[in-house]
């Protein structure tokens, strides 16, 4: 009990600036020459974070492939930084050169005018090969719940395009497909506590009874570098201990942070209209996000879908349409 008390305390912490400057470095003096490297993608980010700072504690030496070089580095001196490069595929093999394991965490959330889904399944390819022409020796790969071919939403397709592409690779490999990702910096439940504390109601689509298996991100992180360790092809749901409906989510985070709201079912169209008025009067998006958020996970539930990994979702309108369009039948 104290475990999940712990776990879900740790929900409600926003974001600390880190202020270290990036530095592209040498490796650390302090490790030894002869110790296998680790390379994780987007160590600046959310999971990655998690991850890197699991292989040091290791004692591993660790690199970054970052395509954000100007974001803070919570890690100073101790990570070495290089470019995650996908258009100049000689270089993003040289920079994988020497490691052992590769910790892949890059994706794209939504399409861009500068990025899309197809653009990351290119991508990845691009660091699969990348990898085994370096002589990577282990690729750790984070997926998604449910991935499928077959799926009509291009960000879950496209990532059971990848699971098939790194099965093809020939590269000792491990897949983790974690649900709900929840820590600090996290979206989802953020963005719920949030609009909690500012309002008297909050609503849910349809019934709310959809299905999440939360897990938080240093579990997944720990999942992550376990999996590192084996050579065996694996394929692990990294999930939770703890599965609630979307409402029951909801209701658990306002007791926590002591708001007692009304919970109202809403159809998706009146919600999604709901949060971008919201979103305009108060000047921030994140009713917005949330939405389209909840939005996908609406749709892929009335699917037949049972667990949903949630992210913050931009372009709602197309979100919101498609899932409008599968709820109707």
């Amino acid at each position: 009990m104290c475990v999940a008390v712990c776990v879900w305390y740790s929900f409600f912490f926003f974001n600390v600036t880190a202020t270290t400057e990036i530095y592209t470095l040498s490796l650390p003096d302090a490790l030894p020459i002869s110790t296998p490297t680790h390379v994780v993608t987007g160590a600046f980010g959310f999971s990655g974070k998690y991850i890197a700072r699991r292989l040091l504690d290791r004692g591993h030496r660790v690199r970054t492939l970052t395509n954000s070089p100007h974001r803070p580095n919570p890690f100073g001196k101790t990570v070495e930084v290089d470019l995650l490069d996908f258009d100049q595929p000689d270089r993003l093999t040289a920079s994988l050169e020497g490691a052992s394991v590769l910790y892949n965490t890059y994706w794209v959330r939504f399409n861009h005018k500068r990025f899309t889904h197809a653009g990351a399944v290119e991508n990845s390819r691009t660091l699969f090969h990348s990898a085994k022409t370096a002589g990577v020796e282990r690729i750790v790969h984070v997926s998604i719940t449910n991935p499928s071919l077959d799926s009509p939403l291009e960000y879950f397709r496209g990532k059971a395009q990848l699971e098939k592409a790194l099965a093809e690779s020939g590269v000792s490999h491990a897949i983790l497909r974690p649900a709900v990702l929840f820590g600090s910096e996290d979206i989802l439940v953020n963005n719920i506590a949030w609009m909690l504390r500012k309002l008297p109601v909050f609503g849910v689509f349809g019934k709310g009874d959809y299905r999440l298996q939360p897990i938080y991100v240093d579990d997944l992180a720990e999942l992550a570098v376990e999996a590192g360790q084996r050579r065996e092809n694996t394929v692990v749901d990294a999930i939770g201990p703890e599965t609630f409906t979307f409402r029951g989510l909801v209701r658990e985070i306002a007791r926590i942070i002591g708001k007692k709201r009304l919970i109202l079912s809403v159809p998706p169209s009146i919600g999604y209209l709901a949060a971008c008025i919201l979103g305009k009067v108060l000047g921030d998006d994140r009713a917005d996000r949330t939405a389209g958020t909840v939005g996908v996970a609406l749709a892929l539930a009335r699917q037949g879908v049972q667990i949903v990994r949630v992210h913050d979702v931009r372009a709602m309108v197309r979100v919101a349409r498609m899932a409008d369009a599968i709820v109707r039948g």
